[in-house]
């Protein structure tokens, strides 16, 4: 055996299997076009913000770390200017936005739990207060998300405050309640725009499904509900550029809408009726338009907004464009991705033409160039008749006579989707001549508010069918070999991964992957961080009133029934899914003498993040896969 790279004892904790050890098989190469290397180290730019004045963005973009970039919108040969140096790798989905204050001097941002502000024309970061979601009130103070400890001593609440740039002691914002439920979550603060007053999306402990939109005066702290509708969100509030009215997202309609409200309350109206789901208003200054996303069986399109009529007219088609914003002269900037374009940032003509170009686009050209396959947008019959969507991924060479090996992928969430947004693991696997098989299972998101809660109270059971349905319908492809077929997922998609292999009598998979997922979910319950356990809660309520349910999404219960080999991985600092449901997963399989992997990563967290520790896990992914499939 060669000596380990030295590098692995940094990025490597546990590498323990039981078992027959998986060799490398040193007769299937990699694909011609694509390296595990490239996909690792390539740069992902997000979270956009632009300047009041329009002329100036700033972004974040994850290489080993999420710094924050300047980027110069009056100037057409303008490159990104880094503004930070350190700032700790955050997971995309999970990242605060940086804004940039009134006046255009300073950006606010998050990292490590504390707000940090840095000049915009570059300087050393202030770390201002402990706290995040900085939200610029005025050039002088900002409104910040703390975690609050309520009088009961047991239960932490995320608040607003006030907190001034030279005096940075935070007071709470929302103080008069006047007589509405003041136990919960306060999230997506937006300040009007005389700065009188800030709107917000409100999550009461007491009904996890609801949000309502209220707005506090931030001089006196009373609170009024504009919104509120029980077991029903509405969020993301944006002020109309004359303050008189409040768009937002609401689920009330089955499907994530734009609402409107005045803002004074009343007058409470759906405005757009697409069947779609729209998320990220933004408001042009002069208010006759609404930039925002949306999406149609989980591909995004950038459209505008009539706040009048509701109308929508698409201005890009999507791929997935992401946090569209205004410039100085009309145009929109944003983010986009698809199956054959990695994530960079464009700027988009806002009319019909809606003519795009790449601002900053920093995947290499090893990724660019790589020949990439579009998914087949296709859908199959569960055990109980419901459609279940997928995003299929075939590759070049596959036929009859040459019938591949398939992935299952289950994604995250769950109340999430595989979306046509820009996979280049997919099209890595798919390349070295794997079928990639991407279900979006009940609880997905993109498919109505019925479907998306299909997975209310049944966590790991109908959903699980809904994944060994999957399997099925690749039977059913003659270009599939369906003797040869794996399931493959992260977080929830780990859990689904775990279930498929435990629950299924007919074993139609012949081997598993589960990446930080949970397999004990009383316990994940007791250990998890707080916004997932009161995700959890939101869809299966507390294990005390639901022991059955709880105890039917365990796998670990079941772990006898497993007849395939699992690789597990997880991060040791992941707080979402705690290290202990791999610890508790892997126990159980070796006091049953079963075949497994197991990888821990001593610096990732939920999600790997890093480029070594995801390389490295690719790389043991691989071998794992031509092992048992190839």
């Amino acid at each position: 055996m060669p000596e380990p790279d030295p590098l692995e004892r940094i990025w490597i904790g546990k590498d323990e299997r039981a078992g027959i050890p998986v060799p490398e098989r040193k007769d299937v190469p990699p694909p011609r076009h694509w390296r595990l290397e490239a996909i690792a180290y390539t740069a992902r730019p997000r979270s956009l913000t632009v300047s009041a004045d329009g002329r100036t963005a700033v972004f974040v973009e994850d290489r080993d770390t999420s710094d924050l970039y300047v980027l110069d919108l009056e100037d057409p040969a303008a490159r990104p200017e880094r503004l930070t140096t350190g700032r700790a790798l955050a997971p995309f989905w999970e990242d605060t936005q940086p804004r940039i204050s009134p006046d255009g001097t300073t950006v606010a941002y998050g990292d490590s739990g504390h707000v940090w502000l840095v000049p915009v024309a570059g300087g050393v970061p202030r770390r201002l207060v402990e706290a995040g979601g900085p939200v610029w009130l005025d050039d002088g103070r900002l409104i910040v998300s703390l975690e609050h400890e309520e009088e009961d001593q047991t239960t932490r609440c995320t608040r607003l405050a006030l907190v001034e740039v030279a005096d940075p002691f935070p007071r709470r914002l929302a103080r008069e309640h006047q007589g509405l439920d003041a136990l919960g979550d306060e999230e997506d603060g937006a300040v009007s725009p005389d700065g009188a007053e800030v709107a917000y999306a409100f999550v009461p402990r007491n009904d996890l499904r609801r949000a309502e939109i209220r707005v506090v005066e931030v001089v006196t702290g009373r609170v009024r509900a504009l919104t509120g509708t029980p077991q029903m969100a509405d969020r993301a509030p944006a002020w109309a550029p004359d303050g008189a009215s409040v768009v937002y997202v609401s689920e009330r309609s089955g499907w994530h809408e734009l609402h409107a409200v005045d803002s004074g309350g009343g007058n409470d109206r759906q405005l757009t009726d697409e069947r779609a789901d729209f998320s990220e208003p933004a408001w042009r200054p002069d208010g006759g338009r609404i930039a925002a996303v949306r999406a149609r069986r989980n591909r995004f399109d950038l459209v505008l907004v009539d706040p009048a009529s509701g109308a929508p007219e698409r201005v890009a088609e999507g791929g997935a464009w992401h946090r569209p914003a205004w410039t100085a002269s009309g145009d929109l900037v944003a983010g986009y991705e698809d199956h054959a374009t990695p994530t960079e940032l464009r700027r988009v003509a806002a009319d019909a033409n809606g003519s795009a170009r790449a601002l900053h686009a920093p995947a290499p050209l090893a990724i660019k160039g790589a020949p990439h396959v579009r998914p087949e947008e296709v859908a199959y019959e569960s055990f109980d008749g419901l459609e279940i969507p997928a995003f299929l991924f075939r590759p070049p060479d596959a036929s009859s006579d040459n019938p591949v090996p398939a992935i299952v992928v289950p994604h995250g969430g769950p109340t999430s989707a595989y979306i046509d947004d820009h996979d280049p693991r997919a099209q890595y696997f798919v390349a070295k001549g794997y079928a990639w098989f991407a279900p979006n299972f009940r609880g997905s998101t993109g498919y109505g508010l019925e479907f998306e809660r299909r997975n209310h109270g049944v966590w790991g059971v109908d959903d699980t069918k809904d994944c060994l349905a999957a399997a099925d319908y690749l039977r059913t492809l003659d270009w599939v070999d369906g003797d040869r077929l794996a399931i493959v997922g992260a977080s929830y998609g780990a859990y689904m991964a775990t279930l498929a292999v435990t629950d299924d009598p007919e074993h139609r998979f012949r081997c598993a992957v589960a990446m930080y997922g949970d397999v004990d979910i009383v316990t994940s319950w007791a250990l998890g961080d707080r916004l997932g356990v009161q995700d959890l809660e939101r869809m299966m309520g507390p294990p005390s009133a639901a022991r059955a349910a709880y105890r039917a999404g365990s796998p670990v219960h079941r772990l006898a029934d497993v007849q395939v080999p699992i690789l597990i991985a997880h991060g040791e600092r992941d707080d979402r899914v705690h290290p202990a449901q791999s610890e508790e997963h892997v126990a159980e399989l070796r006091r049953l003498g079963k075949t497994f992997e197991y990888l821990t990563y001593p610096t990732e967290g939920h999600g790997f993040l890093r480029a070594a520790p995801q390389l490295h896990f690719h790389r043991r992914l691989e071998r794992f896969l031509d092992w048992y499939l190839m």
